[in-house]
């Protein structure tokens, strides 16, 4: 058998690549904070949104389970009842960003999918390194599995988010499937997460020497926990998948091991792979990235809305 990467490239118009070609050529490549100092001084500069964000706003509110309190971002459609729910874990490298960041592309997806929308502002590393993210995302997750229908008005469930948010959205199913509780998800959209902190796969190994590996789980022996490294859990019995990633993603090859572990584990999974496109693609602005988070839209909402 032959594979070649780009039989694997998500349809895209030629003027779509040729525009994000020219776009990465003029933007430098960039990296997270290599040090507490670098990361206070990045926090301090990507404040939450000014206002309105989003209109109408997001409702905050402190939900309570699994003996947590977590603070939490609702956004529910402008144009009546919510036909399901999704769970947003926003990325940062486990150790900055927050909700509030996310409010745009929420209140956007809430009023096109019909969904209510949560959105997770959990712990952040190094204040709280693993498992408080986890702890959190996994709170949250069973408060909605618990409290969705009463609240919103229906039980249907998805769960996604970007680099770390995809890593702890993932994370998250591995809990709630050994609970016997992921049912209620019918489906999971993981973009270009970050599945190995371990340094033992080859994408796992790249990025082994950046700062918020230490400052998530540093203090972790064996970083093939799965709730750290979920490509190392036992992938069997979890929701319909979508990973999205780019070609020029240094955690392509991660992405790609996922989706066959995925795969041979049983479960149904779709992978998009995003020609000469980086890291966090879908949030720089280019045609591209729009067609990309429209196909997330689209999946679901075959996910979620289905009868």
């Amino acid at each position: 058998m032959r594979l070649a990467l780009d039989a694997l490239f998500a349809d895209v118009p030629a003027e779509q690549l040729d525009e994000a070609r020219d776009f990465y050529k003029s933007r430098a490549a960039g990296r997270g904070p290599g040090s507490l100092e670098e990361l206070k001084d990045v926090r301090a500069k990507r404040s939450a949104p000014p206002a309105p964000a989003a209109d109408p706003p997001a409702i905050e509110e402190t939900i309570e389970a699994a003996e947590a309190r977590v603070p939490v971002r609702i956004f529910t459609p402008i144009d009546g009842p919510p036909q399901g729910v999704y769970l947003d874990i926003h990325g940062g490298g486990f150790y900055m960003d927050s909700a509030a960041r996310g409010d745009k592309r929420n209140r956007e997806l809430a009023d096109a999918l019909h969904l209510a929308v949560v959105s997770v502002d959990y712990r952040l590393a190094p204040e709280h390194p693993w498992p408080a993210a986890p702890d959190d995302c996994e709170a949250a997750a069973l408060w909605l599995v618990e409290e969705a229908d009463a609240r919103f008005g229906t039980s249907r469930l998805a769960i996604g988010g970007s680099s770390a948010g995809a890593t702890l959205a993932l994370a998250t199913l591995l809990r709630l499937r050994d609970r016997d509780t992921v049912g209620q998800f019918t489906g999971a959209a993981l973009q270009f997460g970050t599945y190995d902190l371990s340094a033992r796969t080859p994408a796992g190994r790249r990025i082994a020497d950046e700062y918020f590996i230490q400052a998530y789980a540093g203090h972790v022996e064996d970083r093939t926990v799965p709730d750290i490294s979920p490509i190392y859990g036992v992938l069997r019995g979890l929701p319909p998948t979508l990973l999205i990633v780019g070609s020029a993603d240094v955690l392509l090859e991660d992405n790609l091991a996922l989706a066959g572990r995925l795969s041979a584990a049983g479960n149904d999974v779709e992978l998009r792979v995003y020609p000469d496109s980086p890291h966090g693609f879908t949030a720089h602005p280019t045609a591209m990235a729009r067609t990309a988070l429209s196909s997330v839209d689209s999946w679901l909402r075959d996910r979620i809305t289905q009868s």
